[in-house]
């Protein structure tokens, strides 16, 4: 599946890129609903995972890797999601502002649903932007 960004994130990164708004830091959450992203989903769509030992997590700007090209991309180091129990299915990850709070984009896992049974179970979540100039 791949990564759907939301029309409110395209606003938001142009507000950033002509300096109309400061840009803020970012939040990736997992998901536990049957949920198919689109771009025109708002934070409201997703039900956060609960139990388990699970928490969000916050990225840190300085670690995304940025590299120019034709595509240009972003990469951010894996992140891993630890539980201490259970915590059911998750779907996917989505990312929001952890200031607005808005939807930026999300993610359904290929293998969706991964179930969360044990103490000890992780998900590794690898996150890459991509632009492209056609």
């Amino acid at each position: 599946m791949a990564v759907a960004f939301t029309n409110e994130a395209e606003t938001i990164a142009l507000k950033n890129f002509l300096n109309v708004q400061a840009a803020e830091d970012i939040v990736i959450k997992l998901y536990s609903n049957n949920k198919t992203p689109a771009a025109t989903d708002v934070v409201g769509d997703y039900t956060e995972v609960s139990g388990g030992g699970y928490s969000s997590i916050a990225l840190t700007a300085a670690s995304w890797s940025v590299s120019a090209g034709n595509p240009s991309q972003a990469q951010y180091p894996q992140i891993t999601f630890s539980f201490t129990g259970a915590a059911g299915s998750v779907y996917g990850y989505y990312a929001v502002g952890a200031t607005s709070g808005k939807l930026l984009w999300a993610d359904k896992f290929p293998n969706a649903p991964i179930n969360i049974a044990n103490n000890g179970d992780q998900i590794k979540v690898t996150i890459t932007v991509t632009l492209n100039n056609p």
